[in-house]
């Protein structure tokens, strides 16, 4: 029968047009989550894993031009850009010379296609909240469309749960605050759901390479594609080497019980378990959320669950209007699509370079990547410019919105290259060609404007205010 709760949810879901495959996901997770299932993943149940590097894989030209024919390559385009101040779709931001997210994401993929002579469909999945914003502003591509396919297709959504009881909670301030997304797990429900994992099988095409959009590092790469139609396996995650910066995300491991790679998100971790997450000796690698997918498998796994691909759940605990604690406490029902790799026997993972993960989640990820620390090849791909990528940590009480962020650089972002850190507290404003060098923190404790050209060092003198220092 079901609690009245899951009967609640399912109607809600039902009167808003969910497609009935996402609304019985949600169902199977509904019932864990009553039943007491957390998802956590204690430490004493996985060890660490070893993978080969894409630095040591030979994969011939020939090889690597085959594998991207085949390929469909799908953006997760979901996000708001919440975090950053911002109300439409985070892959609209501009990143540089008039360029956003998406433009490049279109430059890169149209590239690609005359060099390889290869379709390489481009497909978004977009959220009810970004698909309008994105669909327009992608209009100008005309020749991105690639005949017979979609060029999105929306992510489901569910109703948070009241914490107290499980039941769809009410918020009539703003309905649309009822409603979250499934987290990126969805994409597997949203492709069976749509029709759309079946029209790719049809058209000939073999694989599917999945990243975010706002990570400009994750381009459909020939040789990456080349290795995993060569390795045979149904399911790879690209990884990179954990750095302090990652202490507190997720990891790969290998589970005890059956050998399974396993990806362990943070809200899966044991409070008694955060020292070994954090250990970057014990759990070397972290996912890029760039993977790989055998088309072909992934319908029979479907097919042979009924749709539900199974993966571990993710109990998120928030409040209904997330900028606001006062309101009511919420369950949110979330999976992670990098899971999937324990579904699948076979599933492998592969060390890439940190040029394929370039992801921009805060304004001081915007400001590397809007300054020359990267520059922007005529392939639309990201080169790395300095020999490592300088830690930036400004001032969230100035800095953290994309509104406020942009008016402290009218002139754009200075230069990065040689850089080792900058950390800003206090409000400062950068004039055009301000140079940072090895380490620099700026304080002041009054708004100051750093002059055109300035050069930051690291030494009192240069932080060009009477009442602000640069220190090293």
């Amino acid at each position: 029968m079901g609690s009245p709760g899951l009967h609640m949810a399912r109607d809600k879901m039902a009167a808003a047009g969910v497609d009935e495959v996402a609304i019985d996901t949600f169902s199977h997770y509904y019932r864990l989550l009553e039943h007491g299932e957390t998802g956590m993943i204690p430490e004493s149940t996985i060890e660490p894993v070893d993978m080969e590097s894409l630095a040591d894989v030979e994969v011939s030209d020939e090889v690597a031009a085959q594998a991207i024919r085949t390929t469909a390559v799908i953006k997760l385009n979901g996000g708001l850009g919440t975090s950053m101040g911002m109300d439409r779709a985070k892959s609209l931001l501009c990143v540089r010379r008039g360029l956003s997210f998406l433009d490049i994401i279109a430059r890169q993929v149209l590239h690609l296609r005359t060099q390889y002579d290869a379709t390489l469909p481009l497909i978004f999945m977009n959220s009810f909240r970004t698909s309008g914003d994105t669909m327009a502003a992608l209009a100008r591509y005309d020749d991105l469309p690639v005949a017979g396919l979609p060029l999105e297709f929306l992510q489901n959504k569910e109703p948070k749960l009241r914490l107290k009881d499980l039941a769809p909670v009410e918020y009539p301030k703003d309905p649309d605050l009822e409603w979250c997304p499934p987290g990126h797990g969805d994409l597997y429900t949203a492709l069976r759901g749509t029709g759309l994992l079946d029209e790719l099988i049809a058209a000939g095409y073999e694989r599917v390479f999945v990243s975010n959009s706002d990570n400009l590092g994750a381009v459909p790469d020939a040789r990456v594609a080349g290795w995993f139609a060569a390795s045979g396996a149904p399911f790879a995650i690209e990884a990179v080497r954990r750095t302090p910066s990652d202490r507190k995300g997720g990891h790969f491991a290998r589970r005890r019980s059956d050998g399974r790679i396993v990806l362990r998100e943070t809200a899966q971790t044991l409070d008694a378990d955060k020292d070994a997450l954090a250990d970057l000796d014990r759990h070397r690698f972290c996912s890029t959320n760039n993977l790989w997918f055998d088309l072909a498998a992934m319908k029979a796994a479907l097919d042979q669950r009924d749709g539900i691909l199974g993966l571990p759940m993710i109990r998120n605990v928030k409040n209904v209007d997330p900028g606001d604690k006062s309101t009511t406490e919420v369950v949110q029902i979330e999976t992670a699509m990098g899971a999937a790799i324990e579904v699948f026997e076979g599933s492998t993972l592969i060390e890439v370079g940190r040029d394929r993960f370039v992801p921009v989640k805060t304004t001081n990820d915007l400001l590397v990547l809007r300054s020359d620390v990267y520059d922007l090849g005529r392939d639309f791909v990201l080169d790395q410019t300095a020999d490592e990528v300088p830690f930036v940590d400004l001032d969230g009480d100035f800095y953290k919105l994309v509104g406020e962020f942009d008016k402290r650089f009218p002139e754009g972002a200075p230069s990065m290259k040689a850089a080792s850190s900058l950390r800003v507290e206090g409000d400062f404003t950068f004039g055009k060609g301000v140079q940072v060098v090895g380490d620099v923190a700026l304080s002041a404790r009054s708004a100051q404007r750093l002059p055109g050209g300035e050069v930051l060092t690291g030494e009192a003198s240069t932080a060009g205010a009477s009442d602000g220092r640069a220190r090293g």
